[in-house]
């Protein structure tokens, strides 16, 4: 279901802009459709429209449904989340009043550090499914954050997402820099983003500064070499007062010398931008390897000291595999087992 048919459904029953805004605004806050400011809806809404809110909160409801919930010891947890076709994406339930969600059943982009893509795009998720996963996260937590980092590129998608994104920041009442877009890079974002009334911020995957080393990273991301991405990006940012947040899995032996940091200090000095540093999150059967602790710091601390704001981010959820790079569309009886993993020193999640 998109957004747009529900707005035409609750239409057909009669529903003014007033009602149309009001069921919105209990849907995507997780209270029940009846609920109005001052208590019980009554009569405020018409005859046809009441009486069909049972089977209307229900149908919602079958959206996206939790089939399992992983907490991680740093007080996230991954949402395994059943779509009413049978099929599965996962949510990430973060610190500080945040939300991952997803926005493909799979990925096309197929970065080669990622699980996510490694079978592939299954599906696009709907509006109102991309919606029905910030309205479990509610039922659980307080939203105040959502970022589009989960399953699948929000560029793909890019219709479903900047209606869900519409919604989150009007009804919702999300503020519009905490909602982030998460891209590998494509020129339609730049040309779409900044007409909605609601302009997300923009997270954009750079990973090197290097074309063919990107191009091999991420074999089918939109050619745009890093130099333009971010040219791009500044622009927007720009645009917004946003800054942009550039995105760098820290991947040892392949993107983490001395020649890449000084070509992040020529792209992004005097860039409005923020560098998030995120050492690579281990998935099954991957080559990469996360660099030591020790040489993270000091990368995030070279390019902090040339004048690049930089955070050396730790992922969230990453010892029940919830971190970047980490989410798939599993089946439970193939869910791994809880990660023993060396625990990690805490720092700020990246999502």
């Amino acid at each position: 279901m998109r957004i747009e048919h529900l707005r035409q459904r609750l239409r057909a029953l009669g529903a003014k802009p007033c009602h149309e805004q009001q069921l919105l605004r209990s849907w995507t806050h997780a209270l029940p459709l009846d609920t109005t400011r001052r208590g019980l809806a009554g009569d405020f809404f018409p005859a046809l429209l009441r009486d069909a809110l049972p089977a209307l909160a229900d149908e919602l409801a079958g959206l996206a449904r939790v089939r399992s919930e992983h907490p991680g010891d740093d007080g996230s947890a991954r949402l395994l989340v059943d779509l009413a076709d049978g099929q599965a994406i996962e949510s990430v339930l973060l610190l500080r009043d945040g939300v991952c969600v997803s926005s493909q059943v799979g990925c096309a982009v197929g970065c080669t550090f990622c699980m996510t893509g490694r079978d592939g795009l299954l599906r696009q998720v709907g509006s109102a499914e991309i919606v029905a996963q910030v309205v479990l996260a509610r039922a659980r937590r307080p939203v105040k954050k959502v970022v589009f980092m989960g399953m699948g590129e929000p560029a793909h998608n890019i219709d479903n997402v900047l209606e869900a994104i519409d919604l989150l920041g009007t009804e919702g009442g999300i503020g519009h820099k905490n909602l982030v877009f998460s891209t590998v890079g494509d020129r339609r974002v730049f040309e779409r983003l900044p007409l909605g009334r609601v302009r997300p911020a923009l997270a954009l995957s750079l990973h090197t500064t290097r074309p063919q080393l990107r191009e091999q990273l991420l074999p089918r991301a939109p050619r745009i070499e890093p130099a333009e991405l971010v040219e791009l990006g500044e622009a927007y940012a720009r645009a917004t007062g946003y800054p942009i947040q550039y995105q760098w899995t820290l991947l040892e032996g392949v993107n983490d010398s001395d020649d890449e940091i000084e070509g992040i200090v020529r792209l992004l000095a005097g860039k409005y931008a923020i560098m998030n540093m995120i050492p690579f999150n281990t998935v099954e059967g991957s080559e990469f390897r996360r660099p030591a602790r020790e040489h993270a710091d000091a990368i995030a601390a070279r390019l902090q000291g040339r004048g690049i704001l930089t955070k050396l981010r730790q992922s969230a959820g990453q010892d029940v595999d919830g971190g970047c790079g980490q989410l798939r569309a599993r089946a439970i009886h193939v869910d791994p087992p809880r990660s023993r993993r060396t625990p990690q020193a805490p720092a700020d999640p990246v999502r």
